[in-house]
């Protein structure tokens, strides 16, 4: 497959703000309205707000469509350079059935989403377009106190950059969870670890490949419904890129996410494997900090066990600043990355 990064953003541009997910500015909008905010001071974009984007957790439940609508029309409007996802959610793979991929051909622009929106991201690959998993509004532009550094230089370059470069680990991370029914506490900063950087497992040797994957639940549904997975010729040689979401998915599930990945013969398909930072509490669960370390580390034990199962000639790294952790930096979905573990390097580049 050949692919295309759509043009990069210019400071001034219009964007689009959708909601092909779920209806989480509508219950919080002073956390849109933050990151809405920070889209104009912060980047100097000029965020165009859609109908869908304002709209309840019912509404878009009952109307996918609806929200299939609101993706058309950013993508054929000429005048925006960019689309973004407010929030993610639970459904949007009823979304795709409403989707014509002849739109996303013919008006290539670039989308910035994740966890539920992977799902989108995942199509735009299947039509050879590179999309950002990454920036998403509420959760990630929207974070308590200042934007991290991190989060706006890699954020800069996947917005007005044709290709983000090397990808370095954040100096600190957190995964406390946002109060989002107080507007006040959007002025705490939340406590943040020092990071111990990145680990690297499998195999030492260097791949190039192209980048396929997001959330792990998303990949985990593309694989039941079947209708979207790119074949395995397809994905021969591309890298697996996978995060956990904030809701603390069982290692036995993730390990069952992978495992269906093997049994399909995709996950033998993969040049490499790149994991994202793993959160260890949500708004539901707030352990100890030894319980959460003792999790993550099986979460990390049964990836690292499936993929060497599968693929023992894959390097796997763990630990990216990228997912449901603070801070970020958007993936871009579709891109060439090389990873080097001799040097502990990954890297976006040109297309060859």
């Amino acid at each position: 497959m050949s692919f295309c990064t759509p043009p990069a953003m210019t400071p001034g541009d219009s964007v689009a703000v959708i909601a092909p997910s779920s209806g989480g500015a509508r219950n919080a909008p002073h956390v849109l309205e933050l990151a809405l905010d920070r889209l104009r001071t912060v980047f100097d974009l000029n965020p165009i707000v859609y109908p869908t984007a304002r709209q309840s957790d019912a509404f878009l439940a009952d109307n996918p469509r609806a929200r299939a609508v609101d993706i058309h029309s950013a993508f054929e409007d000429p005048e925006i350079t960019g689309i973004f996802a407010t929030i993610g959610g639970w459904d949007q793979l009823q979304v795709l059935d409403y989707l014509d991929s002849t739109v996303f051909c013919e008006h290539p622009t670039r989308f910035y989403g994740m966890s539920d929106n992977s799902n989108l991201s995942l199509v735009l690959w299947n039509c050879g377009i590179v999309s950002y998993n990454g920036a998403q509004l509420m959760n990630e532009l929207a974070v308590p106190g200042e934007l991290p550094a991190y989060t706006e230089r890699y954020c800069r370059r996947a917005f007005f950059e044709d290709v983000i470069g090397a990808f370095e680990p954040a100096p600190e991370w957190t995964d406390e969870p946002a109060d989002w029914d107080d507007p006040a506490a959007l002025d705490f900063t939340p406590a943040y670890e020092s990071n111990p950087g990145w680990r690297w497992e499998g195999s030492d040797r260097s791949v190039t490949g192209r980048l396929w994957g997001g959330n792990r639940t998303i990949v985990e549904w593309h694989c039941a419904t079947d209708r979207y997975l790119p074949s395995p010729d397809e994905l021969d040689g591309a890298v697996l890129a996978i995060e956990t979401a904030e809701n603390l998915p069982s290692p036995v599930d993730v390990a069952a996410t992978l495992m269906c990945l093997g049994e399909r013969g995709l996950l033998e398909c993969f040049a490499a494997v790149l994991v994202g930072r793993i959160p260890g509490r949500s708004f539901l669960e707030e352990p100890p900090l030894e319980t959460r370390e003792a999790y993550r580390e099986r979460v990390r034990k049964a990836i690292t066990e499936q993929v060497e199962r599968y693929n023992p000639d894959a390097p796997v790294v763990l630990g990216l600043d990228w997912g449901h952790t603070t801070p970020i930096a958007p993936l871009p979905i579709g891109r060439l990355v090389t990873i080097n573990p001799e040097r502990e390097t990954v890297i976006t580049h040109q297309e060859r």
